[in-house]
């Protein structure tokens, strides 16, 4: 066992990793000021046994934190972590609004975001900074259509989830409103030639999934298994590992609005959420055994209030959340305006009756007291990883809850407050990423941002919904409308008139 001097004592070097192994940031810091040897150490080993611990789910910095050093990295979580504690980020717009009131959806890898409106896919590459530390660059790289050929309906694009291909970053399985799920190799786009349309002709012939023309409502991807559900139930799952991609089916034989797949659990599921009319079961799960997908409902998980209901929206918690084994923990937004929290591993929260599935209610239920609007998606992450947001149905809201503190939420308006829904969130470590019916927004709670660090949108336009984007003097940042969920301590930010 090696050991050191310093002035005064004498430390073997394998018990300091060891004590560094638990310390936190505050003691990390203070560890480091005592002496040049402890400085170097802690460099070395401790802010990277510190990020271990403390892992934050960044897709789009995915590329950049491989050539931060690990203080780099812990320096930038520690600002963002702080402006989500305060509620303070950058809000901007991606465009300008798009022509008709669409749905859109959107996908993010570690090299690029796509939001599909209608049926163009809008393409914005990632560019890592120049400066350790400091956020990621976004530019507008042009956008891709389809079609089957002349004289054939354009479709709509519903759904979108990117494929592992080995880091490119280009293979897409893509949903549309006709019920056909394609696999989408995108080309590159000609960087000679910026805001670039390229034309993909489709394949439906060659279908991953095909629905008989029912709308592909939802869809998700684990562990090289992909699922996708129809919106009156139609079920495809199938294992992308296998040569001959076996895909196994069945019929929920009911209105139903979204799915999240988990293969990483101890037991893979599937969960669903419908429209549930005749009792208050929305959400379930299937559980995915040896022999393939269960066709019948392994776990219900259900609210405390007795009425029908439905579930938009089911996401689970990243790594590292206050919550626990994210794979154990079902998020989900509901038609009564609730996020509801289930956690299989809660048996106290389980009820059972003869020739049902077992029950489990609830142990967390986060709500935005000031609006009873149905919750059409959600997404965790944030600051700590301790963050649920949810998109409602009404004003292009987003509310965000820190499950810490889950009594002191809050909610803010996207930038031009459409009245709207918000379709489609992607949140991560430091962004939140949406799409309202007029355009996709980003909120940046992470140091560094500048004018440059997202595309820039024209001017306002004659049109009303563009006149509504105000930016801020800085031309950094956009007005927007926030208001807390404490009823007895309320703040508004407007824009101006």
């Amino acid at each position: 066992m090696s050991t050191t001097t310093t002035v005064g004592f004498t430390i073997p070097v394998d018990v300091v990793l060891i004590v560094l192994e638990d310390l936190e940031l505050d003691d990390l810091i203070s560890l480091s000021c005592t002496c040049k040897f402890l400085y170097d150490v802690v460099n070395e080993f401790g802010w990277l046994l510190y990020l271990r611990r403390h892992e934050r789910q960044s897709f789009t910095l995915a590329s950049a934190r491989k050539r931060w050093s690990p203080l780099a990295q812990v320096k930038y979580n520690t600002l963002a972590d702080r402006a989500w504690s305060h509620s303070k980020f950058v809000a901007r717009p991606l465009s300008r609004a798009w022509s008709g009131n669409l749905q859109p959806v959107l996908a993010v890898s570690s090299s690029r975001l796509l939001v599909a409106a209608g049926g163009i896919i809008y393409s914005y590459a990632i560019h890592d900074p120049f400066t350790e530390g400091y956020a990621t660059r976004f530019t507008y790289e042009g956008s891709y259509t389809f079609t089957f050929g002349p004289r054939t309906l354009d479709c709509d694009i519903t759904n979108m989830v990117f494929i592992d291909d080995g880091g490119e970053n280009r293979i897409v399985n893509i949903g549309f409103d006709d019920g056909y799920v394609e696999r989408i190799d995108l080309p590159p786009h000609d960087s000679s030639n910026l805001r670039q349309r390229v034309t993909l002709r489709r394949a439906p012939d060659k279908a991953l999934h095909i629905h008989e023309r029912d709308t592909v409502e939802s869809m998700s991807y684990s562990r090289n298994s992909f699922l996708s559900l129809s919106s009156w139930g139609s079920v495809a799952l199938t294992d992308l590992s296998s040569p001959s991609t076996t895909t196994t089916t069945f019929h929920l034989g009911i209105r139903s609005w979204s799915s999240h797949l988990c293969m990483t659990a101890s037991t893979p599921y599937a969960a669903f959420g419908i429209t549930c009319t005749a009792s208050p079961t929305p959400l379930f799960l299937h559980y995915i055994l040896p022999s393939g997908l269960s066709p019948t409902a392994s776990l219900t998980l259900h609210s405390p209030h007795q009425r029908p209901s439905a579930v938009y929206g089911i996401t689970r918690p990243p790594p590292c959340s206050p919550l626990g084994d994210s794979d154990q923990i079902v998020v989900s937004g509901w038609y009564d305006g609730a996020v509801r929290v289930h956690d299989l591993r809660a048996p106290e929260q389980a009820t059972s009756a003869a020739g049902r599935p077992t029950s489990l209610k609830p142990v967390l239920t986060l709500q935005d007291p000031w609006s009873p609007e149905p919750v059409y998606c959600v997404s965790c992450g944030g600051g700590s990883a301790s963050f649920v947001a949810a998109g409602t149905a009404r004003h292009s809201v987003v509310a965000f809850w820190d499950v810490r503190q889950p009594t002191k939420g809050w909610s803010v308006h996207a930038p031009g407050n459409d009245s709207s829904p918000v379709y489609s969130l992607i949140l991560e470590s430091s962004r939140l990423f949406g799409g309202t019916q007029s355009r996709s927004f980003v909120y940046d709670f992470g140091p560094g941002v500048t004018k440059d660090t997202y595309p820039s949108v024209p001017p306002a336009s004659h049109r009303a919904i563009d006149r509504h984007l105000r930016p801020m003097n800085d031309g950094i940042d956009y007005y927007v409308l926030k208001y807390n969920h404490n009823r007895t301590d309320v703040t508004y930010t407007f824009a101006p008139l």
